[in-house]
C-alpha cells in the first residue's frame, strides 16, 4: 500500500527534479508533487512524496526529518488526509455545526446566550458610579478667535476640515 509524507520548510528556490533526486536516493518514488503558488508560480515551501512501500516510507522520515536540504532542516511525516482533525495538542475552535459545543453563532434563533459577568464583578462596576457621557464636537462650522499684532482679536469662521489663515479671510 502506498504511504504519503508530508515535506515541510523546503526552500523556496526547490526544483521538482532536485526533491526527486533527494527521495530517490531512499527508495523509488510512486508521486511526487511540489504545492506551488497560484499567482506566481513559485513553490510555496512544501511537498507531497508518496512511496509505494510502506518500509521506505518509515525509512525516508527516519533519515531525513530534521536533515539539512540547501541549508534548511526538513520536516518530514506521515501525511494526514484532509478530512483528518487535529491532533488534541492543538484545539480546534468550537462551531456552529457541532451540537455539542455553546458556540456558534452569536446572532439569529439558534445563537448561544451570552455570558453574563459574575455577580461579585457586577457589584464592584456598580460602586464605581455611573457611566461619563461621552463629549462630541457638535456639527458646523469652526469659530476661533485670531489676534493681531495690534491686540485686537477677529474671528474666523470656517467649515469642519477646512483650515484658513485669519489674514487670507475677508471679514467685511
Amino acid at each position: 500500500m502506498a504511504v504519503r509524507l508530508f515535506v515541510g520548510n523546503l526552500p523556496y528556490d526547490v526544483t521538482e527534479a532536485e526533491l526527486r533526486a533527494h527521495f530517490a536516493a531512499i527508495g523509488p518514488l510512486s508521486y511526487l508533487s511540489l504545492a506551488t503558488d497560484r499567482d506566481t508560480g513559485k513553490p510555496r515551501g512544501f511537498a507531497f512524496v508518496e512511496f509505494s512501500a510502506r518500509a521506505d516510507a518509515e525509512d525516508a522520515i527516519r533519515r531525513l526529518n530534521h536533515q539539512a536540504f540547501k541549508g534548511r532542516p526538513l520536516a518530514v511525516n506521515e501525511a494526514r488526509p484532509r478530512d483528518a482533525h487535529a491532533p488534541a495538542s492543538a484545539p480546534r475552535p468550537p462551531t456552529a455545526a457541532d451540537p455539542s459545543t455553546d458556540a456558534g453563532r452569536d446572532f439569529g434563533p439558534d445563537a448561544a446566550p451570552r455570558r453574563r459577568r459574575p455577580q461579585a464583578k457586577r457589584a464592584v462596576h456598580a460602586e464605581r458610579g455611573p457611566k461619563r457621557p461621552i463629549y462630541k464636537r457638535a456639527p458646523g462650522p469652526v469659530r476661533f478667535s485670531v489676534g493681531d499684532e495690534d491686540g485686537d482679536e477677529e474671528e474666523v469662521h470656517s467649515a469642519p476640515g477646512v483650515r484658513q489663515r485669519a489674514d487670507e479671510h475677508d471679514t467685511t
